[in-house]
């Protein structure tokens, strides 16, 4: 796989600019997916989507890639690739509305009103390198049509994490490491990123965007986010 330089651009202000008949959407989460404070892979957890969790979409990105979502427990913004509506027993992944003002709330970005704490953020992710993919199911909205409604268990594990290798990874920190892409069970790590030994050999780890994993050491796809 071809790497290439991913790096998230001066921090943004956001503003809604969307007509005033458009209005909010209901959605689903179609993996367990994480909630940041802001539309970035560096942004800070503010809490987690459990697969087919539904939220309000207040508003995504013009290219959904980023949405800002409000659920029971968590609000901030999601990966718009894992979200997905209903349309008649189907799974509609959000990103086909983009464009649709009459669907979905756009928020543009600014350069202006930029906060100390997003250009820190900024700085950290600069020169990441490669991307996650779930290739195994066509990308992410093949992740959401396969795994969604029918509630499929994306990456699974075919032998469980002991937790010897649960704790093992706890207690041992590694340096996070930048992917363009929201961490998801399925995705897959680019081979090229360095991972680690884990006390079971079908396992290694590392950390992604913050988050630590356990990868098939064999395809490299996330089987477990140890949160």
């Amino acid at each position: 796989m071809k790497l290439t330089t991913f790096s998230i651009a001066s921090a943004l202000a956001l503003t809604a600019a969307a007509p005033a008949f458009a209005q909010t959407t209901s959605a689903k989460a179609g993996a367990e997916l994480t909630v940041r404070t802001e539309p970035t892979i560096a942004a800070p957890v503010t809490g987690v989507l459990a697969v087919n969790e539904e939220v309000t979409v207040d508003g995504c990105l013009e290219d959904v890639s980023w949405c800002k979502v409000t659920a029971a427990d968590a609000s901030g913004w999601a990966s718009g690739q894992y979200l997905y509506v209903e349309e008649n027993a189907n799974a509609v992944p959000l990103i086909d509305m983009a464009g649709n003002p009459e669907e979905l709330v756009i928020i543009t970005q600014t350069e202006e009103g930029v906060s100390q704490g997003d250009q820190n953020g900024a700085a950290v992710a600069t020169g990441t390198v490669g991307a996650l993919t779930a290739v195994a199911l066509g990308g992410p909205v093949g992740a959401i049509v396969a795994g969604g409604i029918a509630g499929t268990a994306v990456g699974a594990a075919a032998v469980e994490p002991t937790p010897d290798t649960l704790t093992f990874v706890q207690a041992n920190p590694v340096d996070t490491v930048y992917l363009d892409g929201e961490v998801v069970v399925g995705a897959v790590v680019p081979a090229e990123i360095e991972t680690y030994e884990v006390p079971q050999p079908e396992y290694r780890y590392l950390n992604v965007n913050n988050l630590p994993v356990l990868i098939d050491a064999e395809t490299g796809a996330i089987v477990q986010i140890i949160r």
